[in-house]
């Protein structure tokens, strides 16, 4: 599949074999991972940084091993307003957009602004059609800045 913005072929990084086995050595099952993901996700944490904490703190390299998702656990605890890459491309455009008001002549600033916003309605788009969004969600700078405060 070809790249949203560029006119790149090919696919990025690797991709892990799904494993359903659960490995002898893990010290925590199923509930106790399901735990463990609710408490981190109460903190504040976003789905990726769940992960990682699980994998470098807890020892559990993969929660699919057990057949969960940290995103589906994450819906059902804490609703979000919108969703974690939603969240951190409309962080980038904010800083973006920051960057822009001290340096008005710089073009490379203003086409990136451009791409960025473009993925955010298109994911925004996508969001609403699924439901994780409501209908008739829009986009705006303003929006965005009060968001990411």
């Amino acid at each position: 599949m070809a790249r949203m913005h560029s006119r790149k072929h090919g696919r990025s990084g690797s991709k892990k074999p799904i494993k359903r086995i659960r490995q002898e050595w893990l010290a925590y099952d199923k509930e106790e991972a399901e735990k463990l993901i609710v408490k981190l996700a109460k903190d504040g944490k976003p789905s990726s940084q769940i992960g990682i904490v699980l994998r470098d703190q807890y020892g559990i390299p993969d929660v699919r091993a057990f057949g969960l998702r940290v995103a589906k656990i994450m819906e059902k605890t804490a609703k979000k307003q919108v969703p974690e890459d939603l969240y951190n491309l409309m962080k980038q455009a904010v800083n973006l957009h920051r960057h822009l008001g001290e340096n008005k002549a710089d073009a490379k600033a203003i086409h990136g602004v451009e791409l960025v916003e473009s993925k955010i309605r298109r994911l925004g788009k996508y969001y609403a059609r699924t439901g994780k969004l409501p209908k008739g969600w829009k986009y705006s700078i303003d929006q965005a800045r009060l968001l990411v405060k």
